[in-house]
């Protein structure tokens, strides 16, 4: 048997959680999750905060075919997309998604933002150029900064600066990604001026259509539809189905042979549950 150990206790490894919890109360900095009531009965009279922007996510209509779908296939995808969590359900919604928004083909992920993650990575990588807008969401951000790959971030809605710096760029791949719509302040990308230098520079365009999708172009099939760029073969797009679409998940849209290289190379599709 041996005694107690005589070791003294050395300092707390997580004390330094506490020293930036003070910092950031102090700057007045901290994040507090404020829960809301069940329905639109015990919520604000008008909301100016949630992107349900066209109330779908209590629609009658779209509730009841969700607990259809809860009948059918039960409650989880039981596995990554890959092994069991593909279902004729994801296909179904892939096919349409890609039709309604005028693109060659879809894959479904879990979130918005595993769709961002898997994309521009698997684009990408190291010997690969990415140019990133000053006011890219967070996802693409994220993104760009695990592609390996190197990043130029331009000033805002900055055409000429993309210009720039896919001109001087030494690298055979290059991508250019913003927000279709913007986020926090609702100003639209300039796309077509965008695509036109990434087509003159051997660049393709990503463009984030979460804030598009639903309400921009013909019968909100998005920004890039109404600027006539859905469906060019060197065009991408990012959607999610939890703003105007009232649900969860998202989708990368694009030509076939990109959908079919995430499916081989986008780690956030290929490790991740299905949706």
């Amino acid at each position: 048997m041996t005694g107690p150990d005589p070791t003294p206790p050395g300092p707390r490894p997580l004390a330094w959680l506490d020293t930036h919890a003070c910092a950031r109360t102090e700057a007045g900095l901290r994040r507090r999750l404020s829960p809301r009531p069940a329905g639109p009965a015990g919520g604000p009279a008008l909301d100016l905060a949630g992107n349900d922007y066209l109330g779908l996510s209590t629609d009658p209509r779209v509730v009841a075919g969700a607990t259809e779908a809860l009948r059918t296939w039960g409650a989880g995808a039981t596995g990554s997309r890959l092994v069991t969590g593909s279902t004729a359900l994801h296909a179904e919604l892939e096919a349409e998604l890609a039709a309604f928004c005028g693109h060659d083909d879809a894959l479904v992920f879990s979130s918005g933002y595993t769709a961002n993650l898997g994309v521009v990575t698997a684009l990408t990588g190291p010997g690969a150029l990415i140019v990133s807008d000053a006011a890219a969401h967070a996802s693409l951000v994220d993104a760009c900064r695990l592609s390996r790959a190197r990043v130029v971030v331009v000033p805002h809605a900055d055409v000429d600066a993309v210009d720039a710096a896919l001109a001087a760029r030494t690298e055979t791949r290059a991508l250019v990604v913003t927000d279709s719509v913007g986020s926090a302040d609702g100003d639209l990308a300039p796309l077509a001026a965008l695509h036109r230098v990434c087509r003159a520079r051997g660049a393709v365009l990503l463009a984030d259509e979460a804030h598009g999708l639903g309400v921009r172009g013909p019968g909100g099939r998005g920004l890039l539809a109404e600027t006539g760029l859905a469906g060019a073969d060197d065009v991408v797009a990012t959607v999610t189905l939890s703003k105007a679409l009232g649900s969860q998940g998202g989708a990368v849209l694009g030509p076939a042979a990109v959908t079919a290289h995430l499916v081989d190379s986008a780690r956030s599709f290929i490790f991740d549950t299905g949706l």
